[in-house]
């Protein structure tokens, strides 16, 4: 069965409020966590207790787009004292005009965040807005992980597109393509450096209302589905959410259906309910 997982755990408390639901539900099987942001400290605790009961993974959300930063990051950030949008980061990085220095002050202080809060280290990395494909960050995030947890299964999130599931790309083909292009490699990378990865991404979709969400998941249901991932960013929507972040309505579109009987019985026609990779 396919591994689903809720991104952006500790981007506000409605949002750690709706993934713990989920995952209580048994609709997510991981959870990646914002530990630059102050719901993570406010709720990782919350989320502790509940996957004690409620098995799931729970990774690094790897930020380095529009939050302010956790390591001083004087020349990455922008003179607002945030790091730079996806586009300007994006452009950075092909031109090999990031500052290494500080994107790896930048990783191991989020990976310092987590593991103050959890105990140990996150079964997981991965990257907010797929950053952690990018080069200039590919490269210093893998030798930090290999460093830092030597001999342990951890895994990455491979981002190419399934090929064999038209649902994977159908509702973001373009999106697609740019980060199935920016994952070349990636899967050798990681092994190299003792990481696992998943072997594809589903789930990509503009977060429009053109069609509706339950549509959008039961297509990326179709097809093989071992060590497949599909990621979501469902939440409620609070003033937290709104100050930090564009995307709330859409949130509260994929919890509603998540939470529903239809996905419920989207699950049972699949195969049942979603796996972990670790």
């Amino acid at each position: 069965m396919i591994v689903v997982c809720a991104d952006d755990y500790g981007l506000s408390s409605g949002v750690c409020a709706a993934i713990e639901e989920l995952i209580a539900a048994r609709r997510l099987s991981a959870t990646s966590a914002m530990t630059a942001l102050p719901a993570w400290r406010r709720n990782a605790q919350s989320l502790r207790r509940l996957v004690a009961s409620h098995p799931a993974d729970v990774g690094l959300h790897l930020t380095l787009t529009d939050q302010k930063p956790l390591s001083p990051a004087r020349t990455f950030a922008t003179s607002e004292g945030r790091l730079p949008g996806i586009g300007l980061l994006t452009r950075r990085a092909l031109a090999g005009r990031l500052p290494e220095d500080e994107v790896r002050a930048e990783i191991a202080a989020q990976l310092d965040a987590f593991e103050e809060m959890w105990g140990g280290p996150p079964d997981y990395v991965d990257g907010h807005q797929h950053v952690h494909v990018l080069p200039g960050i590919r490269g210093p995030l893998l030798d930090i992980l290999a460093q830092r947890y030597p001999g342990r299964r951890l895994w990455l999130r491979h981002c190419g597109p399934d090929v064999k599931s038209p649902g994977a790309w159908r509702y973001a083909p373009t999106k697609a393509a740019v980060i199935g292009v920016l994952s070349r490699g990636l899967r050798r990378d990681a092994a190299a450096a003792g990481l696992a990865t998943n072997l594809s991404l589903r789930g990509l979709y503009d977060f429009s209302e053109r069609v509706p969400y339950g549509d959008i998941f039961r297509a990326c249901l179709k097809g093989p589905a071992e060590g497949v991932l599909m990621h979501c960013h469902p939440g409620h929507v609070d003033d937290e959410l709104r100050a930090l972040d564009p995307l709330t309505t859409p949130r509260a579109r994929e919890f509603a259906y998540l939470s529903s009987n239809a996905c419920a019985d989207d699950f049972a026609a699949a195969g049942g309910p979603p796996v972990r990779l670790a």
